[in-house]
């Protein structure tokens, strides 16, 4: 009679709860960034020029390309000068260093397209190329930063531009994404190295 009883405990027992529990993934598994990879639609994304000419990012899908929001009247803008020797020097290699002026931080980028081009050539000899001022942040942030922003920095954090002169390095085809806050200097080792690793390769 005992066990009788004991088995229709254990029947009982088994019956209330058929299945076993889930695994639960470890987080240092689950929780480890991903590499950061350009989504398809990067190269769907389209800038215009400081001189209206409309340019597709398709166009540069072979190219590493090394976006920065600029402007003109910040303690940063000195980095033009070192934006300008990086497309001296790696340009003719496969880098495409493009400016995306921003008025979103401090107002230092009030001038128009024209003011804007003036300044940079006439202070910096700027020939890289010069895209038409847009917002980084916010619900009118332009779609190309709508991609770049969800790439985390070297220590982790994705999210918003913090301020002028962000660097985002794409590698050719969209493979990485690469993140420098505006402290990190054109002429870096870092981002001369990373610049280097993505360089198309042959150049």
């Amino acid at each position: 009679m005992r066990y009788a009883v004991a088995l229709s405990f254990l029947f009982l027992a088994c019956k209330a709860d058929p299945s076993p529990p889930a695994p639960v993934a470890s987080p240092s598994v689950a929780d480890a960034p991903a590499p950061s990879s350009a989504p398809a639609d990067l190269y769907a994304v389209e800038l215009t020029s400081l001189d209206g000419e409309t340019k597709p990012l398709a166009d540069f899908r072979d190219r590493a390309l090394l976006f920065v929001n600029t402007a003109s009247q910040c303690g940063y803008t000195p980095q033009y000068e070192g934006l300008q020797a990086l497309h001296e020097t790696y340009g003719s290699r496969g880098l495409v260093v493009a400016g995306i002026p921003c008025n979103q931080f401090g107002g230092q980028e009030p001038g128009d397209a024209a003011a804007i081009k003036t300044f940079c050539t006439s202070k910096y000899g700027v020939e890289f190329p010069m895209f038409a001022k847009a917002k980084v942040n916010g619900p009118e942030r332009h779609p190309l930063y709508a991609i770049l922003t969800a790439v985390p920095d070297e220590k982790g954090t994705a999210g918003d531009v913090q301020w002028n002169f962000e660097k985002f390095l794409v590698h050719p085809g969209g493979t990485t994404i690469e993140r420098f806050r505006s402290a990190v200097k054109p002429q870096d080792p870092k981002l001369v190295a990373a610049i280097e690793a993505a360089l198309p390769r042959g150049s």
